[in-house]
């Protein structure tokens, strides 16, 4: 897939005029229908006026193939994170609304048990050991005080996968710091958790989290990581189309001086 050519299709072309004039010329060209000029972020021309005009060094740094790619990887991301979000808040409402009919809840539970206990033992299902009614129980034996607690861990850790996502998606620098740092912390409970009940889901979650870790880490050069900001920075630059114009046009110079006869030396 070429990502330049599906940015611009979906958000239109970016097209700039600079004003040192030799890299105007290698960006415009003339037509029968006018003048084009050259999209800074998949390189074709197009069609009327360009959408900005200045100094090659005020130039927007556009976004172009690999990082684009890596843009919609972080931004899918970032969706997984909402996600996570939205069933954190659900499961925070669940619990807030238990805590406050926690002793009704509790006294339907000991009265109803009772009576499906004939069902149950038709269908051989042992409601004493039972996974489902003893986290239940566990539950209902829950304090209120520990029920809030409950819900303040949930809010509080769906405000920080919120922040997470809002970083991954505007494609912040902090955000990608964030993310790492927040996934990385969980990643133990997650071992553990795996430990105590082995099930697929567990472990997709798991190694969806740690390949997250280790693409945002290694792909933004973060903590230093193959060279670090200076080289993420000079990544980006090398990409833009008019650092290549530019590079081309310094070949070029180099190339004609390079090419020029020598002056023949006068003898006395």
């Amino acid at each position: 897939m070429d990502w330049s050519l599906r940015a611009c299709g979906r958000h239109g072309h970016v097209t700039y005029a600079p004003d040192e004039e030799a890299l105007r010329d290698r960006l415009r060209a003339e037509t029968a229908l006018g003048e084009a000029w050259r999209c800074l972020r998949c390189g074709d021309f197009t069609l009327g006026p360009p959408h900005g005009a200045g100094p090659a060094g005020d130039a927007p740094v556009v976004l172009r193939g690999r990082a684009l790619r890596d843009a919609a990887v972080l931004r899918l991301i970032a969706v997984f994170r909402w996600a996570k979000v939205v069933l954190l808040v659900a499961g925070a409402y669940g619990v807030w609304r238990f805590r406050a009919h926690h002793d009704a809840v509790r006294r339907a539970f000991d009265q109803d048990l009772p009576l499906i206990r004939p069902l149950a033992h038709k269908l051989g299902w042992n409601l004493d050991q039972s996974g489902v009614v003893h986290t239940l129980r566990t539950a209902l034996a829950a304090r209120t005080t520990t029920l809030a607690w409950i819900f303040l861990a949930l809010l509080a850790l769906a405000a920080l996968l919120l922040t997470e996502g809002i970083g991954l998606w505007l494609l912040k620098r902090w955000g990608e710091y964030f993310s790492v740092i927040v996934t990385s912390v969980f990643i133990p409970v997650e071992i553990y958790e795996i430990a105590e009940k082995v099930s697929p889901f567990r472990i997709t979650v798991l190694l969806i989290n740690i390949a997250a870790v280790l693409y945002i880490a290694l792909s933004k050069r973060l903590f230093g990581l193959r060279g670090g900001r200076a080289a993420y920075d000079s990544e980006r630059h090398e990409a833009s189309l008019l650092e290549i114009e530019e590079a081309g046009l310094a070949a070029a110079g180099r190339g004609h001086r390079a090419a020029r006869p020598a002056r023949p030396t006068r003898h006395p």
